[in-house]
């Protein structure tokens, strides 16, 4: 049953992460710390984003080969960004070692609001490529410590960052996003199978359920207008934060 479980919501995660440039861990994470303690098996912030890595490593392995073959990722803007993704990924891979699980909740739930915050400012401005911000490659750094810090894929703070500071538009900030996270989620998964987080049977099931789910979604993105792209995207963020502020604040 948990197996299961954790297989259906590697396919909700797969359609979400790949219409939306997220790895899927924003949905893995809260949704698997909620759901299995409920089927009988306990898990831990700290298991649940080590076995979303393998989630963000299959949305990305999947959904960039779709979006490739669209013609939707930039990659030589991915290859010159996925060095900072991969050093920050490193260093927020040892953090979420060392924090609180409150402390990592309660900065996953700041960096969502503040990322659905900027995408809501930006849905009247048409989408054209426009020259990138000397900030662009910190923000990328910054979006590889979320990433192996709350087990995301960073598209989360890359495809912002990509569209915001770097003038990417976002049908390809997505796809760009989708295409980084993977060589993200290599490093990041291996730091926390090395610290004993990882359980092998949920994560082949994610992994599984997110390739199928990734498959889906890649096909349904280009059928969504821009607008309502970063409107779904805005609005899954926003819950996803709610959710975890309650979960670590609402009963303090």
């Amino acid at each position: 049953m948990v197996v299961a479980a954790t297989l259906l919501i590697g396919v909700i995660a797969g359609i979400l992460g790949a219409i939306l440039g997220l790895g899927g861990g924003v949905v893995v994470v809260p949704t698997l710390e909620f759901a299995l303690p409920r089927l009988g098996h306990p898990i831990t912030l700290q298991q649940a984003i080590a076995v979303s890595q393998f989630s963000v490593l299959a949305v990305g392995l999947s959904g960039a080969a779709a979006y490739l073959k669209q013609g939707l990722v930039q990659a030589r803007t991915g290859y010159l960004l996925s060095p900072y993704t991969i050093l920050g990924g490193t260093v927020g891979s040892v953090l979420v070692l060392i924090l609180p699980a409150r402390t990592v909740a309660t900065v996953f739930a700041a960096l969502l609001l503040y990322s659905a915050f900027n995408l809501l400012r930006a849905m009247k401005r048409v989408e054209t490529q426009r020259p990138e911000s000397a900030w662009l490659r910190p923000g990328m750094t910054f979006a590889g410590v979320m990433s192996g810090l709350l087990g995301i894929g960073g598209g989360t703070v890359q495809v912002p960052v990509m569209n915001l500071l770097g003038g990417v538009p976002i049908r390809q900030a997505i796809a760009t996003s989708t295409f980084i996270m993977g060589l993200t989620a290599v490093a990041n998964a291996l730091i926390q199978q090395a610290a004993g987080m990882l359980d092998p049977r949920l994560a082949c099931a994610i992994a599984l359920g997110v390739l199928v789910g990734a498959r889906l979604g890649a096909g349904l993105q280009k059928r969504i207008p821009d607008r309502e792209l970063k409107f779904f995207f805005s609005l899954l963020l926003v819950f996803t934060a709610g959710q975890l502020l309650w979960k670590y604040w609402g009963t303090a």
